[in-house]
């Protein structure tokens, strides 16, 4: 019985055919990875913006195998929402499982949350990374701390579709979609079927998984249950110093409480996605069995496209998905006003915090005022309090802290932190007209 031929399907006169070298399989199927082309599908769907923008994936992308399995877990996330939607968990495309907000507490309402969500822990990042310091004052010689004032603009709506921050990372997609075009046709012309297979299987099931992605509406979301006109004022914490939130409650609560949220039409996303992730790794599965079949020309259209398309997926890959994140933020809550200043003690800026936030109240003051409860330090809140209650000059004299039953270390301590005092003082009112506005 005459042997079969490896190569019977390729059948006419290829460039190259002298050639009787055979790339390695697994070499070549693992040369290029997964991780930059899931990125490059999750960035151009939530990031680049429209569905139509689907159509410009379709190319054969490397690494397959690794695509398929974050997207059966994306498949097994999915779960109900309102108005026959559906929801898939946005974390596992974005990798921001761990990412948690800071300690929040409302100087007006009294709550407390010890731990906020991605959105308010975005904020804080946004305020340390790229606003500039207004003013600063206080000794120096001592850990500089941070007080952001963000002034929320109009609160969003209970849902709201987010705009697309980078729409023009879809068009450099063109580039690998017509080398995989061309490098496919030349394989047809070629007869060489083996490598028109899989240069056209992996350009469907990687554009088939693109569309069912883009079906998806990257939206935000958060509970609107408060009055739009009560004013949610508070505080989050942050490593080195703080922020403070001003505007109204359900502003406030959009960054405390907000998330984001890829919202489905259809119960059968699941279903869907489930087979995106099964034809990605059985695709995966043909390259290792059918590349050595092919001829040499076939192996170097194969190797082409997939190497257009990885240096593509790597570019996109390089994006900060952190960062545009932040800018998304500042968009869903209407491009908030910073203003940063510098304080050199605590002191200084718990009081610079209470003349920010325009307390009056003595238990809304106490909230802001987590000082040790010793005699010295309860005089001072004392003094303290008495001056934002009656809104008179910060001006302290020997008979405020040469006090009875004081030592002589207790006077000079209450004299040094009310000069801490005095200096958060005279910052707010170098700078009331843009902190008050």
């Amino acid at each position: 019985m005459p042997a079969i031929s490896l190569r019977e399907l390729v059948a006419g006169s290829t460039p190259l055919k002298q050639v009787h070298f055979v790339l390695n399989s697994s070499a070549v199927a693992g040369l290029l990875g997964g991780e930059e082309a899931l990125a490059s599908m999750v960035t151009v769907h939530v990031f680049g913006g429209k569905t139509w923008a689907t159509w410009f994936m379709w190319y054969n992308s490397p690494g397959s195998y690794s695509m398929g399995k974050p997207l059966m877990r994306l498949a097994r996330s999915v779960s109900p929402y309102e108005d026959g939607m559906v929801q898939v968990d946005l974390a596992t495309l974005l990798e921001y499982n761990d990412l948690k907000g800071p300690k929040f507490t409302a100087v007006r309402s009294g709550t407390s949350m010890q731990e906020t969500g991605h959105v308010a822990a975005l904020l804080e990042k946004l305020c340390v990374a790229s606003i500039t310091t207004t003013g600063q004052a206080g000794r120096m010689g001592t850990q500089p701390l941070s007080v952001t004032i963000a002034k929320l603009g109009e609160p969003p709506r209970p849902i709201a579709k987010v705009q697309s921050p980078i729409p023009y990372v879809t068009y450099f997609a063109t580039i690998p979609v017509l080398v995989s075009i061309v490098t496919c046709a030349l394989s047809a012309i070629y007869s060489d079927w083996y490598a028109f297979a899989i240069i056209l299987s992996g350009t469907f099931a990687n554009g088939w998984a693109s569309m069912n992605l883009g079906f998806g509406t990257f939206c935000f979301t958060h509970p609107d249950q408060s009055q739009h006109w009560t004013r949610g004022d508070g505080i989050l914490d942050s490593r080195d110093g703080c922020v403070l939130l001003k505007g109204a409650e359900a502003s406030v609560r959009a960054v405390t409480l907000g998330r984001f949220l890829f919202l489905f039409p259809s119960n059968f996303a699941s279903l869907r996605l489930g087979v995106c992730s099964v034809s990605l790794m059985m695709q995966s599965l043909a390259m290792l069995i059918l590349i050595p079949q092919s001829s040499f020309f076939g192996q170097l259209m194969i190797t082409t496209s997939l190497a257009l398309s990885w240096l593509y997926n790597l570019w996109v890959w390089t994006f900060d998905k952190e960062k545009i994140l932040r800018e998304v933020v500042k968009n869903v809550l209407g491009q908030p006003i910073f203003t940063k200043f510098i304080l050199k003690t605590r002191t200084s800026m718990l009081v610079f915090i209470a003349l920010a936030l325009e307390l009056k109240d003595p238990a809304e003051i106490m909230k802001v005022f987590a000082v040790p409860s010793t005699a010295v330090w309860e005089k001072w809140k004392e003094l303290v309090i008495e001056c934002l209650t009656t809104e008179r000059e910060f001006k302290f004299d020997d008979r405020d802290w040469n006090c009875d039953g004081f030592c002589e270390l207790d006077k000079l301590l209450l004299r040094a932190i009310l000069d801490d005092a005095t200096v958060g003082y005279h910052l707010f009112k170098k700078h009331e007209d843009v902190i008050v506005a």
